[in-house]
């Protein structure tokens, strides 16, 4: 069995299923009950990709001096967060966001949880969060 095929069984099994099932409200709740029953804390994290903010200055013609001078009030997927709690979206768009605390000046932002990834990548949480994140992203 490779990497994905364990990734999906795991996934699955969050679900008392073989496969994992689509992303609605009612299987949005039970990862989320999921993910507070299993995360350890402290539960460090950063971004899996840049935020769509950063876009206009990661991938287009942004300057990087202002992206310097937004990122003193905007989280940056460059950050590194401490987790301090989980939140359900209701309208099960952005699916479950982490509420975090930047190390950097303790500020404190909502994130949607598939934009992060668990440091250090050893740590028995990333296999929990990035399982989140995979779910989401291919299941919708």
């Amino acid at each position: 069995m490779n990497a994905l095929d364990r990734q999906l069984k795991r996934i699955g099994q969050v679900f008392g299923k073989e496969e994992p099932p689509e992303v609605k409200e009612k299987t949005l709740k039970i990862f989320l009950k999921h993910l507070k029953q299993n995360v350890e804390f402290p539960c460090m994290l950063t971004g899996s990709e840049d935020f769509e903010w950063e876009e206009f200055y990661i991938l287009g013609p942004g300057s990087k001096k202002e992206h310097e001078r937004l990122k003193k009030t905007n989280a940056s997927y460059l950050d590194t967060f401490e987790l301090i709690d989980f939140e359900y979206d209701p309208s099960g768009d952005e699916g479950i966001h982490a509420q975090v605390r930047r190390l950097s000046d303790k500020k404190i932002f909502i994130l949607p949880l598939d934009y992060l990834k668990v440091k250090p990548r050893k740590s028995k949480n990333f296999d929990l969060i990035n399982d989140y994140g995979v779910w989401f992203v291919n299941y919708r």
